[in-house]
């Protein structure tokens, strides 16, 4: 097995999706590259250099003659599955300083076998007039009609709006996702959205006018259905995101102190004010709350993407970042026990798995331990 038939399966295993035959083939080529499994007694006591020898001895193994095919972002790929899903950290500098009290907590601190569930499909939807409906509560189907607008729910859990050429309707209706949740929806015009936890969108039934507008709270990724006589345009606050037809992710939590719009295909435009940029794909437009400045940076769209996609992605992340996805996520509170330093982690790990397994993986690193009491997670180092 070669080190991207490896990845290939790795990334089958994290998402639930892989059969015995397989699991087996997975752990039987493990030690090929040089990593210790998940439940060895020694990966806990791993010394900073045994971290980087092993990480080093990755960089070697896709460094021979016979890899030399594989694209540098392969590499970080691959790295990153074998960093967190096989239960090994790396990390770049290390100060996180505790209490003495504190440190006695750590000694008997462990992660508990109370049950965290991961967030699931769910959300609520608000019609123009006041009423809600709880998607969780609805069978596939007709849900309602507006108009000459119908809204259904297929079996897949997704809304869709149907409309036909003549539809006149200007009501609003606004989809909710709460912490712990995330939901898609086709809008009137073919847009497919996908909405994060804690994430709202408001929009018509039908799209009149000479734009496709709507408005966004928290994080959406949007497949824009093209129209080049009508642009679509997401309002974020006082920031406009412009499209004919593209596909772009727009993360705008209000605990950021940037809102973030990455396109993947096609092209956007970012305003706010008397500032305007345009992406190219691959690009990210950070716009700064404060200051409404906007820069553009080569963007790692599958770290971008992994939400949507099922899996979290961590790329030196320091654990503030992280505990932000999970506790959104997995709707619980997070308490830090001392001052958070400056150690980063990266890793990939599926979204559908129980938190003890996740946070299981961080402490395998040596870096950081976790304690749950309830739906609080406190974090140690």
């Amino acid at each position: 097995m070669n080190a991207e038939e490896y990845l290939l399966l790795y990334e089958k295993y994290i998402s639930g999706l892989c059969n015995a035959e397989e699991e087996k083939r997975l752990f039987d080529h493990q030690d090929k590259f040089q990593m210790l499994p998940e439940n060895s007694a020694h990966a806990p006591d791993l010394q900073a250099g045994d971290r980087t020898r092993i990480y080093n001895q990755i960089i070697e193994t896709l460094s021979e003659p016979s890899k030399k095919t594989f694209k540098l972002h392969t590499f970080y790929k691959i790295a990153a599955v074998l960093v967190l899903a096989v239960g090994i950290g790396f990390l770049y500098q290390n100060n996180w300083s505790l209490s003495g009290s504190d440190k006695q907590v750590l000694k008997s601190a462990r992660v508990t076998n109370r049950p965290i569930k991961p967030g699931r499909n769910t959300a609520e939807l608000r019609l123009s007039d006041g009423s809600v409906i709880n998607l969780d509560q609805v069978n596939a189907g007709l849900i309602s009609t507006l108009g000459k607008t119908r809204i259904s729910k297929d079996t897949a859990g997704s809304i869709i709006y149907a409309s036909n050429s003549s539809a006149t309707e200007d009501a609003l209706n606004t989809i909710s996702v709460p912490v712990g949740g995330n939901y898609k929806v086709i809008l009137p015009d073919g847009t497919a959205v996908w909405l994060n936890a804690s994430s709202s969108l408001t929009y018509p039934i039908s799209f009149k006018g000479k734009t496709r507008g709507v408005s966004l709270q928290g994080e959406a990724y949007f497949e824009v259905a093209k129209n080049p006589n009508k642009p679509f345009v997401v309002q974020v606050n006082k920031v406009q995101v412009t499209v004919l037809g593209t596909h772009f992710n727009v993360n705008a939590y209000a605990d950021h102190t940037a809102m973030q719009t990455t396109l993947v295909e096609g092209s956007v435009r970012l305003s706010q004010g008397t500032n305007q940029v345009t992406l190219k794909p691959g690009e990210q437009g950070n716009v700064d709350r404060a200051s409404a400045k906007i820069q553009v940076a080569q963007a790692n769209t599958n770290k971008v993407l992994a939400w949507k996609n099922g899996y979290f992605m961590f790329q030196d992340d320091d654990i503030q970042d992280i505990m932000q996805q999970i506790a959104r996520w997995y709707d619980l509170e997070v308490e830090y026990r001392g001052k958070p330093g400056n150690s980063r982690f990266g890793g990939i790990y599926s979204r559908n798995k129980d938190i003890n397994e996740l946070l299981k993986g961080l402490e395998l690193t040596g870096l950081v331990h976790f304690k749950i009491e309830g739906r609080r997670v406190i974090v140690m180092a």
